[in-house]
């Protein structure tokens, strides 16, 4: 089980506003349950939006009015008889705060607010910042569509708040599972993207000079179009010295398969084909040296891969990362992947 403060360093790295400002102030606190460290965060994050100005959008909204306003409907009108009360059917644009994305905030803070494993201290912080959304309707938790979210220039802000709403709903929805268990479901469902992001993250603040991508790979074709082919597109790519490191993090329950035939277990084989893909591809298109690391998050099991081998002349490299410790010793690791790859760095960073 990886304890909450490292889900915390996770999401700071992932999500750098957390870094700054009003949050600080959180990295040096003890949290026991997921849902009390997402709702620490919750109640500054929409404390600092309130602060900026809730978001607004305009509606169309038709009602009866006593004096008219926008677009006046005078069948509609006459229909119902208003004339005769001195009142109008209007159709007209309402400027509100009843947007889609404080609909989610406000629900998600006050599930938040009942939730047994949330701090009487963090329930406060999430009350006082509810207060600024009377006009803002309520939504169920489990009815949310996140798909309609759209991000801009004018909503950015919203979007580490919106992603922690989203980790939190997960991990507020019924189960059957009980007690501390209830942080598997985040895991299974959230922490594949969070790793990713992490790590992304880790070595774009640490190592800016190797200039971090999530870079896209093309298929080194003889034909002039691929329309039909997978896009490949990288989780982690980093460059030095002219040299190429693509990493491909993943978080699974099981990183070795069992083989029935025998007592051998191995990685997958769609996650080397995968690897090994965006290395020669890019390799075909570079006269530099090209390498992959498949990067795992290590999990229980008695035996996980460490593991180097060179593979049609490239170094194919496979490795777990330990979430369950010391976070200096998380870093210790990232840094070390580097150091393998390139002896030339100057350690530490950061």
């Amino acid at each position: 089980m990886i304890p909450i403060k490292n889900i915390y360093y996770m999401l700071a790295y992932a999500f750098q506003v957390l870094q700054a400002g009003p949050y600080k102030d959180i990295e040096g606190e003890e949290f026991e349950h997921l849902n009390d460290l997402l709702a620490a965060i919750l109640a500054k994050g929409i404390a600092n939006q309130i602060k900026r100005g809730l978001g607004k959008e305009y509606f169309e909204k038709t009602d009866t009015l006593n004096s008219p306003r926008g677009k006046i409907e005078f069948s509609q009108s006459l229909k119902m008889q208003n004339l005769l009360k001195k009142r109008l059917v209007c159709h007209y644009d309402e400027y509100s705060e009843n947007t889609y994305m404080n609909q989610v905030l406000k629900s998600i803070a006050t599930a938040l607010v009942r939730s047994s494993d949330v701090k009487a201290i963090q329930k406060k912080a999430l009350q006082r910042v509810l207060l600024y959304f009377h006009e803002v309707e309520l939504l169920h938790p489990k009815m949310i569509q996140w798909s309609n979210i759209k991000y801009h220039r004018n909503n950015a802000t919203y979007q580490m708040l919106i992603e922690i709403c989203k980790m939190a709903q997960e991990s507020l929805l019924p189960t059957t599972q009980e007690g501390s268990r209830r942080l598997r479901q985040f895991e299974e469902k959230n922490m594949p993207r969070l790793f990713e992001k992490f790590v992304f993250e880790y070595y774009r603040k640490h190592y800016p000079q190797m200039k971090p991508s999530s870079a896209l790979i093309n298929w080194h074709t003889s034909e002039s179009k691929s329309d039909h082919l997978p896009t490949m597109k990288t989780d982690v790519t980093l460059e030095h010295n002219g040299d190429t490191l693509i990493i491909d993090t993943k978080y699974y329950s099981e990183i070795l398969r069992s083989h029935p035939e025998s007592d051998k277990k191995s990685i997958q084989a769609a996650h080397l084909y995968q690897i090994f893909s965006y290395v020669k591809n890019k390799a075909a298109q570079s006269t530099n040296e090209v390498s992959g690391l498949l990067l795992y998050a290590k999990t229980d099991e008695e035996t996980f891969p460490d593991s180097c081998c060179t593979i049609i002349g490239n170094k194919i490299s496979v490795k777990t990362l330990d979430l369950n410790q010391d976070f200096r010793s998380i870093q210790e690791q990232l840094n070390g992947i580097l150091k393998e790859w390139d002896d030339s760095l100057i350690f530490p960073y950061g």
